[in-house]
């Protein structure tokens, strides 16, 4: 089987699930951790060389107080919990901002942990206006390295991008690294994960016809 390099995950749909158990929205978070590990462990076990995990967006920080605890809660629980792995872990966002939770500025330098393993990156306050936004207003940009030049460079381009929740938008993930991604959609939700859902993502994308427009 052709394996993705590197897979996009886009974990949505944590506050519908918890609607739909009669609990309060926040809880939907909690309950997405340790998805996000079973399917660390699986990337591990098939030889995925990188996961970028999407954590939460500048949009999100919108949301009532209570959510953004739970959320930035979540992330900074992630990251704890694969620092105990053989992983390398990277996060990348708007460090500037009081929204950005302290705790996580020692990653935002790559550190690695155990024998290093799986890339992974988280993506925490980020949003595609500050990641592309340095080189805006930038002279003599080379359009063929844009990549060396904006905030996420030290994210590699990704090969599949997997979603759950069932919408169909990319919601701003990794705008310049996703151009050539694969679009993988699950209708269940983030904290309804199984393994399933993995394994037949990585079916569907060995039967595309991988061109880059070639």
């Amino acid at each position: 089987m052709r394996l993705p390099k590197h897979i996009g995950i886009i974990p949505d749909g944590n506050r519908r699930w918890a609607q739909s158990k009669g609990i309060p929205k926040e809880m939907g978070y909690k309950n997405g951790i340790n998805p996000g590990f079973c399917l660390f462990k699986l990337c591990e076990k098939v030889g995925i060389s990188e996961i970028t995990y999407y954590g939460f967006t500048v949009d999100n920080t919108k949301r009532p107080r209570e959510q953004r605890i739970a959320f930035t809660n979540a992330c900074m629980n992630s990251v704890d919990v694969l620092s105990k792995e053989n992983a390398s872990l990277l996060v990348v966002g708007n460090r500037d901002s009081k929204m950005f939770p302290e705790k996580l500025n020692y990653y935002t330098e790559r550190k690695q942990f155990g024998s290093g393993g799986i890339k992974v990156n988280f993506l925490v306050n980020y949003s595609w206006q500050w990641d592309l936004g340095q080189i805006i207003n930038r002279e003599n940009i080379d359009t063929k390295n844009i990549m060396n030049n904006i905030a996420s460079k030290n994210v590699s381009r990704v090969d599949l991008i997997i979603r759950w929740g069932g919408r169909r938008r990319l919601s701003g993930f990794l705008p310049v690294q996703s151009a050539y991604a694969d679009f993988y959609v699950i209708d269940d939700y983030w904290p309804d994960f199984r393994e399933e859902h993995f394994y037949e993502a990585l079916e569907w994308y060995d039967k595309q016809d991988i061109t880059l427009g070639g």
